[in-house]
């Protein structure tokens, strides 16, 4: 219990230090949002006349949970960039010299950025009323498509983590930038994997994200795109179990890095 306690204790020092330092320079956060917000309008008005959901529906209600997944998806490559620029600068070595929990920096880190990720989905959700979205489910059940998309959010944390501490050449953290943006196309994000051909939609359907945002669309009350197939019948199963199974295996991946890393 004591131990527990200590860990705990670690974990919040590490949460305030992070949180600490987004307030001394916040424009990180603040471009994920601009950023997220300039996504959602030029697909939202640009694209989205071009684009017919299956089963009907219009495209915007349709657009917003996949945004907000995309925003939650983004946690990858912005909490590795985070532990990669502490490693260079010698922060994860003067931790790892202290005596200190391994779980508590990474978890520590990970709860900060929760925090930040739950005002982004406010801002945005703000944003998408505003220019016409709705949420037509009840208040349980838009909160819980919220824990939803922080759910998917955590396990990308640790994934992102787990990527900062363990991968060391030059330029890793370029290669999974570019290699997040095929993982959020080829998913039902921005269009129903109805639309693509058969291979690309099973691959689509099966996409974590996908999972994520199917289930905040049914849970928010909007068109899912969806009439058929593993999303339709199991999206919120899939919703649980994906970023369950990240977790079990890139938080003990995280610790044992975080342990060698030298």
């Amino acid at each position: 219990m004591t131990a527990l306690s200590s860990t705990l204790r670690q974990t919040w020092v590490i949460t305030l230090r992070d949180l600490k330092h987004w307030q001394r320079e916040p424009w990180g956060p603040v471009f994920g949002i601009l950023f997220s917000i300039m996504m959602l309008l030029i697909f939202g008005y640009l694209f989205g006349g071009a684009i017919e959901m299956p089963g009907g529906g219009t495209y915007l209600p349709y657009l917003l949970p996949g945004v907000l997944a995309l925003t939650m998806m983004f946690g990858v490559d912005g909490i590795m960039a985070v532990v990669t620029e502490d490693t260079k600068r010698g922060v994860t070595n003067r931790f790892r010299s202290l005596p200190m929990s391994s779980v508590a920096v990474p978890l520590g880190r990970a709860v900060a950025d929760l925090g930040n990720s739950a005002v982004q989905l406010g801002v945005l959700m703000i944003g998408g009323l505003l220019i016409g979205w709705r949420i037509e489910g009840t208040f349980l059940e838009a909160a819980a498509a919220v824990g939803l998309l922080l759910w998917l959010r955590l396990a990308m944390l640790w994934l992102g983590i787990f990527l900062g501490l363990a991968l060391r050449m030059e330029g890793a953290l370029m290669m999974v930038q570019v290699l997040v943006w095929p993982l959020g196309f080829c998913s039902s994000l921005f269009v129903s994997p109805e639309t693509m051909p058969g291979w690309l939609g099973t691959l689509a359907a099966w996409n974590p994200v996908s999972a994520t945002a199917t289930a905040a669309r049914d849970l928010f009350g909007n068109p899912t795109g969806i009439t058929s197939g593993v999303l339709a019948d199991h999206a919120m199963l899939l919703a649980l179990a994906w970023p369950a199974v990240l977790l079990a295996i890139f938080v003990p991946l995280s610790m044992r890095a975080f342990r060698r890393r030298g």
